[in-house]
């Protein structure tokens, strides 16, 4: 279920140092979308729902983007030792997301998130306004309903 975040703390973004897929630094409080919606999706290699969340976005990825301009930061909450999986993944399924590695599970933590898949959706401004965990097929049509809400206002 998508889930409003009412006076949450969580309002903004917190600050942590990560890295995407190819190595480069990235802090997580400077994520955005051009003033767009984007969506931040915790994933790891091992986690089957996960995986078919990303796939099932994936089927559906450019169409999103033409609508809406949308854009997805799906996050590998893997463990150091198996971080060299996360790139062959998401090469062998094709998806064509900005892919974040937070080996230590800080980004997660600071989020406190405790459960994967888990998915948050951010606004224009940089708030998070939506959070889903757990997946069942189809539930990635709730998410693009949230996002078009969202460009509408």
């Amino acid at each position: 279920m998508l889930q409003a975040f009412v006076g949450s703390i969580f309002a903004q973004l917190p600050q942590v140092a990560l890295k995407d897929i190819d190595g480069k630094a990235v802090r997580t409080d400077t994520l955005s979308n051009n003033g767009r919606p984007f969506i931040i999706d915790f994933f790891a290699t091992w986690c089957k729902p996960c995986n078919r969340e990303l796939d099932a976005i994936s089927e559906v990825y450019e169409d999103w983007q033409e609508e809406t301009g949308v854009k997805i930061f799906a996050v590998s909450i893997d463990q150091a030792q198996n971080i060299n999986k996360v790139k062959p993944l998401v090469d062998s399924h094709g998806w064509d997301y900005d892919v974040l590695l937070d080996p230590n599970g800080d980004f997660k933590r600071a989020l406190g998130i405790q459960m994967i898949p888990y998915v948050l959706i951010v606004d224009g401004n940089g708030h998070i306004v939506y959070k889903h965990n757990g997946y069942t097929d189809g539930a990635e049509t709730e998410l693009i309903d949230k996002v078009r809400e969202l460009i509408k206002e």
